[in-house]
């Protein structure tokens, strides 16, 4: 059932931090979305087999892109994380909960992947 399932990472990329600080960033988005939401049916299923897990990375311009997305996603009450990297109070990207891949595409459909 997992392998139907998918979850976005939304990542800024006009921040010019080393490459293991942006993953760090994602790597602290996905866990913080996975226990707000862990009893939530959907994170239930994504993670009934660890091994068919699927995330897509993805890059945003700048911080005013995010905040769109995060306004769309609010809108539609898609369930995600802002990380917010403290104590610089700088929102680094966004943590989609597993859907269906169907149910959530069309929100990130114009985003490219990370390089």
């Amino acid at each position: 059932m997992a392998a139907s399932m998918v979850q976005y990472v939304l990542m800024r990329t006009d921040l010019k931090w080393p490459t293991g600080a942006l993953i760090a960033q994602a790597c602290h988005a996905c866990c913080a979305v996975m226990h707000r939401f862990k009893d939530d049916p959907n994170i239930k299923s994504y993670t009934e087999d660890l091994e068919q897990m699927h995330k897509v990375v993805l890059e945003v311009k700048d911080q005013s892109s995010l905040e769109e997305v995060k306004e769309q996603l609010n809108k539609d009450n898609i369930d995600y994380h802002l990380w917010i990297e403290q104590p610089e109070n700088i929102p680094t990207c966004i943590v989609t909960k597993p859907y269906k891949k169907a149910e959530i595409q069309s929100y990130f459909a114009k985003f490219k992947l990370m390089k």
